[in-house]
C-alpha cells in the first residue's frame, strides 16, 4: 500500500496541470528594430593572463529602475550575498549585485513613495526558510512587496524522491526555520541550516526566471529578460539578455502576476493598461516560458534546410529531444556550432563535466563530426549564457533568457522565461548576436583574447559518465 501511494503521488505531481501563467507562448508582436537591444556580460582573459570583465546587463536593469514612475515587477531566481565554497571566497566577487539592486529599488521607492514594486524570487535565497537574505529583508523593510514562489504547485522533476518527500516530509516541513546542524549548501561560511531545508532542496525545483518589467517613465513599457542573477557569487559569470519595449512587456507582466498570485500574493493592483505601443516593424517578438521554450526551439531547428545554420551558446545542453533534433538537422546539411560551458566550476566546487561533456561527445559522434563544438574558457566562473540562433537565407531566429536546454528547464518543471525574436539579417539585434557568437567562436587575434577552446580539450568518452548523465537527466536526480 505504501509503495502504491508513493508511486501514485510521484506520478501525479510529475504530470499534474501546470499553474496559471506558465508554459506560455504569447502571440507574436511586430516591433521596430530599435525596440530590441542585445546585452551581454563576458568574462575572459587576455594574452597576458589578465582577467577582463565586460558587464552590461545590470547597468541596463538599474537604468530601467531609475526611469520607472508607475510600477516595477522583478522576478529573479537568486538575490543574495552568499559566496559558495570556501575555495571560491579567496577572491571577492566582482560586484555585490544583490546589495546594488536592493539599494537601487529602495532609493527609487523613497524618491517615489507611490511607485508600486513587486519582487518575486525563489525560496532557495532563504534556504527554504532556514536563514535570512539581507537584500530580501531590506526590500521588505522598505515597503516593497516580496513574494516567495510556491514551488509545491510546480510539477516534480525528481518524481521518485519528491513522491516520498510529499508523503513523509512535505506536509509538515513547510518552513526550514529553527536550530540548524547541517552546512549551508549555498555558503559554507554562514550559520548551519536544518534537515528540513536540505530535504526540501533535494526536490531540485526552482523559479529560475530572470526578468524585470516596468513603465519607462514616458508612456511606454520596457522589460529585460536575461540569464543573469543579482547574486554576488554569480557576478563574474558570462550572461546574455534582451531589452525589449512595447506590447510584449504586457505579456511578461501577465505571466509574472499569475506566478505572484498562485504564490499567495493578494494585493489588488494591476499595472495601468494605457501605455503607448510600438507601431510595428520588421521584427517579431514572442514570450516563451517553460515547455513552450522546448516546443519553439525544436520546431525552429526541425525546420532547417541545407545551408541554414544553428548557433547555440549554452550553460547546460542535455535534453534528449534537443540532442536528437540537432543530430537530424546536421544530417540534413544544416551547419551547427555549439559553444558550451565545460561544467568544471560551481562556486568553488570542481565538477566532472556532466552533462555537457558526454552530451557534446555524443552529438559529435552521432553527427559524424558535422556538429562542431567549442568550450568556453572559464576561470572559476561559469559560461552561464543561454542563447539559440537559427540563421536562414535572409532572417535569423534568436531565443535567449533563463532556460538551459535540459529536461528540468524546458519540460514544464522549473519556471523559466525566454524571448524569441525573428529579425532580418541586417537588423541591429541580429548583427549584434551573430557578431557576439562569431567573436567567441574565432577568439580575437587583435586583443589576444581566447574565449573558447577546441573540442578535444574537454572531450569525454567515458561510458560511465555518459550513462550517469542519461540517468540523471531522465530521473531528475540532478541539479541540471
Amino acid at each position: 500500500m505504501f509503495a502504491s501511494a508513493w508511486a501514485a503521488t510521484g506520478f501525479y505531481h510529475a504530470t499534474k496541470p501546470v499553474p496559471p501563467g506558465t508554459s506560455v507562448a504569447s502571440a507574436p508582436v511586430s516591433v521596430a528594430a530599435g525596440d530590441v537591444r542585445f546585452l551581454y556580460d563576458l568574462n575572459s582573459v587576455d594574452g597576458r593572463g589578465r582577467r577582463i570583465v565586460q558587464q552590461q546587463i545590470f547597468d541596463a536593469v538599474f537604468a530601467v529602475i531609475d526611469r520607472a514612475r508607475d510600477f516595477i515587477v522583478l522576478d529573479y531566481f537568486l538575490i543574495n550575498d552568499d559566496r559558495g565554497a570556501a575555495s571560491a571566497q579567496a577572491e571577492p566577487p566582482y560586484r555585490p549585485l544583490s546589495t546594488q539592486l536592493a539599494d537601487r529599488l529602495i532609493a527609487r521607492k523613497h524618491a517615489l513613495p507611490a511607485l508600486k514594486i513587486l519582487f518575486i524570487t525563489d525560496p532557495i535565497n532563504e534556504v527554504y526558510g532556514a536563514t535570512h537574505a539581507s537584500a530580501i529583508d531590506r526590500l521588505r523593510a522598505a515597503g516593497i512587496a516580496v513574494v516567495i514562489t510556491d514551488l509545491d504547485l510546480l510539477r516534480d522533476s525528481n518524481a521518485a524522491y519528491s513522491g516520498l518527500y510529499r508523503l513523509l516530509v512535505g506536509w509538515w516541513a513547510k518552513d526550514g526555520a529553527g536550530p540548524g546542524w547541517l552546512p549551508n549548501p549555498l555558503d559554507e561560511g554562514t550559520e548551519p541550516v536544518t534537515l528540513r531545508s536540505w530535504l526540501t532542496l533535494l526536490n531540485f525545483k526552482a523559479n529560475h526566471r530572470k526578468i524585470i518589467a516596468a513603465d519607462d517613465g514616458s508612456g511606454g513599457l520596457v522589460g529585460i529578460v536575461s540569464s543573469a542573477n543579482p547574486h554576488d557569487a554569480s557576478s563574474a559569470h558570462s550572461n546574455v539578455a534582451l531589452e525589449v519595449h512595447g506590447a510584449l512587456v504586457a505579456d511578461l507582466l501577465e505571466s509574472e502576476l499569475a506566478v505572484a498570485k498562485f504564490s499567495g500574493w493578494r494585493a489588488d493592483w494591476r499595472p495601468p493598461s494605457l501605455y503607448s505601443a510600438s507601431a510595428g516593424g520588421p521584427l517579431t517578438m514572442q514570450l516563451l516560458t517553460e515547455g513552450a521554450i522546448r516546443r519553439a526551439v525544436i520546431d525552429s531547428i526541425n525546420s532547417t534546410l541545407p545551408g541554414d545554420a544553428v548557433d547555440i551558446a549554452m550553460f547546460y545542453l542535455s535534453q534528449r529531444d534537443v540532442v536528437e533534433t540537432l543530430v537530424q538537422a546536421a544530417r540534413r546539411g544544416a551547419a551547427i556550432r555549439l559553444i558550451l560551458d565545460p561544467n568544471k566550476d560551481a562556486f568553488g566546487h570542481m565538477r566532472d563535466g556532466v552533462p555537457n561533456r558526454p552530451a557534446a561527445t555524443e552529438l559529435v559522434r552521432q553527427s559524424g563530426g558535422a556538429i562542431q563544438v567549442r568550450w568556453y574558457r572559464t576561470h572559476g566562473e561559469q559560461f552561464h549564457t543561454k542563447l539559440v540562433a537559427v540563421k536562414r537565407a535572409d532572417r535569423v531566429w534568436i531565443m535567449l533568457g533563463s532556460a538551459n536546454l535540459t529536461r528540468r528547464n524546458i519540460g514544464d518543471f522549473n519556471l523559466e522565461a525566454d524571448i524569441a525574436v525573428s529579425a532580418p539579417l541586417d537588423a541591429p539585434v541580429a548583427q549584434d548576436v551573430l557578431r557576439y557568437f562569431d567573436t567567441l567562436w574565432r577568439n580575437d587575434p587583435v586583443t589576444l583574447r581566447e574565449y573558447t577552446a577546441d573540442f578535444p580539450t574537454y572531450e569525454d568518452q567515458s561510458f560511465g559518465r555518459y550513462w550517469r548523465y542519461r540517468l540523471m537527466e531522465a530521473t531528475g536526480l540532478s541539479t541540471f
